[in-house]
């Protein structure tokens, strides 16, 4: 049977058995871009004509900058799995980069008076709280708590599950300081850990004998630690003999702000009761965070294991651990 190429009936379109027409064979097969001649480039578009989809081998062994590359590595094992039928690869996931979220670990500052307008916490308000500069240690530890029912004379005893509990997390990370602003943050840090290991007692008409606030700790994403509420229930720093300690410039008293520019289109925060003090912060210290997870009565009394391995609440921040 006598095959023409594009159903043209000629002498010039006849098929021979090695695939070309007697005019393809004649033609020097020039495969540079340069000559984009039709027929002159048996892996373009154009050869065979546009009806004629040309065989993705034909192409790789016509290709010189993959010879025969796909032909030898058809039937090459699937990441050194033999049997395994490859497919086309999928799409990268999409993960958000590392600076469109924030996943440095951090307690919040709790947004009740005075802690929202403390002059002295104001540096760590430009990072949203109290954020460990460097990657800190994190030890965390759940417990599933048991009686033991040891009936006589037997050889094994019995567990009566009792509760579970979140233990208390322990936090160590590094301050390094090199220069005043550093300083001032470690300044404000240490004083933020005296504060929220504090409670109100005096002074206070409406908050006289209020437990310590309650922190958001937050760190490493979405499913580490999303909101999980915690209370300071201890912290420590060292004081070291052998570093530099760098002099810096803190104000106390409270924030208040004002309009400024035309109109009063902008703000300005400035510090109102208190004045300018000084202190020294080691180049190198460490600290080290207590906390403890805390969770109310009533979302106690609503938590569902179901939801909970389902990742419901990862979902919507409730902060279950």
């Amino acid at each position: 049977m006598t095959t023409f190429r594009n159903g043209i009936i000629s002498n010039r379109n006849i098929v021979r058995a090695d695939g070309f027409t007697d005019a393809e064979r004649a033609n020097e097969f020039d495969i540079s871009k340069s000559n984009p001649v039709d027929g002159s480039d048996p892996t373009g578009s154009s050869f065979f004509g546009s009806k004629f989809k040309v065989p993705q081998g034909v192409r790789d062994f016509m290709d010189p900058k993959n010879l025969a590359k796909s032909i030898r590595s058809k039937n090459a094992p699937v990441d050194g799995i033999s049997g395994v039928k490859r497919v086309k690869e999928s799409a990268p996931a999409g993960f958000k980069k590392s600076t469109e979220q924030d996943w440095r670990v951090k307690l919040s500052i709790p947004d009740v008076e005075p802690f929202k307008s403390s002059a002295l916490l104001q540096p760590l308000r430009q990072t949203g709280g109290l954020c460990f500069p460097y990657t800190p240690s994190i030890i965390v530890s759940h417990s599933a708590n048991y009686n033991a029912i040891a009936p006589t004379h037997t050889n094994y005893p019995y567990y009566a599950y009792q509760n579970s509990q979140v233990d208390q997390l322990v936090i160590t990370g590094d301050f390094f300081v090199q220069n005043g602003l550093e300083a001032q943050y470690w300044v404000a840090a240490l004083h933020y850990l005296r504060s929220m290991s504090k409670m109100y007692f005096g002074g206070e008409a409406t908050t006289i004998g209020a437990p310590p606030p309650v922190a958001k700790l937050n760190g490493y994403g979405d499913h580490i630690f999303n909101n999980v509420p915690v209370i300071v229930t201890q912290f420590t720093t060292d004081l070291p003999q052998d570093v530099d300690y760098i002099a810096t410039g803190f104000q106390t008293g409270q924030n208040q702000t004002r309009p400024v520019g035309p109109q009063g289109r902008y703000t300005e925060t400035y510090a109102t009761g208190g004045k300018l003090m000084t202190g020294w912060a080691p180049t190198q210290s460490l600290i080290t965070v207590t906390v403890q997870p805390v969770y109310s009565r009533n979302e106690i009394a609503q938590f569902s294991l179901n939801k909970y391995v389902n990742g419901g609440y990862i979902s919507e921040g409730g902060g279950f651990i």
